[in-house]
């Protein structure tokens, strides 16, 4: 949904002095239908740039050592181009990268298996190109791992009256397992956000991806949480069709930390969903435990 806000007087006067071809008048506010998103796409003479303003400094960091790692990753086609950074803004400007957001477009099977397929390959050469983790980076893994252990712990306190014997037996194995599972995985410089909505497809030019602002360093297994309880469970052709692509399948021990932290997002829109009294995200988390405990 376009919300239509202005752009702001000082990141006006940036694009102007990047982009002397660029139309700010005519820009459009193309942000994310949350809080802390604010993307503009600004024309030119001939072709427009996105321009974002990064919710946080971290963010704002991160972005930019994700444009400049996908630069040396990717081909000019797959994702597009710092063209100009400012930390005191914490503004971006970005070429255009050709495609529609793969989340909510139209495609058939044999479409649908080849962008997963095709996704799968591109974050596989992604990962591949990773430099190895820093103590630093392994110590924030770490510290993550923990705390979505506890968070599944936490909601399992205010959800448990709303789930079935499986779905709370799953959510302790979480709280249980996942800080000394993710111990001895596969660490890589994630994407951060693979989900279809940063996912681009265009026939002429193929696959390709958008948004850098949570890459970092992470077990490889993180980048398919979304998918495997968004997507993969009800369509395993898709699942396998992107490992197809990815080159390789899952250990088991992979395997078993991909449902745990599956299921700790689909406890956390429960509780999220019971404690704002918030249909979507309740029927969110129901379904994403329904399907993981039926699989």
């Amino acid at each position: 949904m376009t919300r239509n806000t202005p752009i702001p007087p000082d990141l006006r006067r940036w694009i102007t002095e990047n982009l002397p071809d660029g139309d700010t008048d005519t820009a459009e506010d193309v942000s994310w239908d949350r809080g802390d998103s604010r993307v503009w796409r600004v024309p030119t003479v001939e072709s427009e740039v996105f321009v974002k303003l990064s919710p946080s400094p971290k963010d704002y960091e991160r972005e930019v050592a994700g444009y400049a790692y996908a630069a040396r990753a990717l081909a000019p086609h797959e994702a597009p181009r710092l063209l100009a950074s400012d930390p005191d803004l914490q503004a971006i400007m970005t070429s255009l990268q050709p495609g529609r957001v793969v989340r909510g477009l139209p495609l058939g099977r044999e479409a649908e298996l080849r962008v997963h397929e095709r996704a799968g390959n591109l974050l596989r050469r992604w990962h591949d190109s990773s430099t190895p983790a820093s103590k630093q980076d392994r110590d924030i893994i770490r510290a993550s791992m923990a705390d979505q252990a506890s968070e599944a712990a936490a909601c399992l306190e205010t959800t448990a009256g709303h789930l079935d014997d499986r779905q709370r037996a799953l959510i302790q194995c979480v709280a249980h397992e996942l800080p000394q599972l993710a111990e001895n995985l596969p660490v890589v410089y994630q994407h951060g956000d693979c989900a279809t909505r940063n996912w681009l497809w265009d026939p002429h030019h193929g696959y390709g991806v958008i948004d850098f602002e949570m890459s970092a360093h992470g077990i490889v297994v993180e980048e398919f949480v979304w998918l495997c309880g968004a997507v993969w469970a009800p369509r395993p052709d898709l699942k396998a069709a992107y490992f197809a692509g990815y080159g390789r399948a899952l250990s088991d021990s992979e395997e078993r930390a991909l449902l745990l932290l599956t299921a700790r997002l689909g406890v956390s829109y429960l509780a999220t969903g019971l404690s704002k009294q918030n249909p979507v995200l309740i029927e969110r988390g129901h379904l994403v435990l329904s399907r993981l405990t039926h699989e």
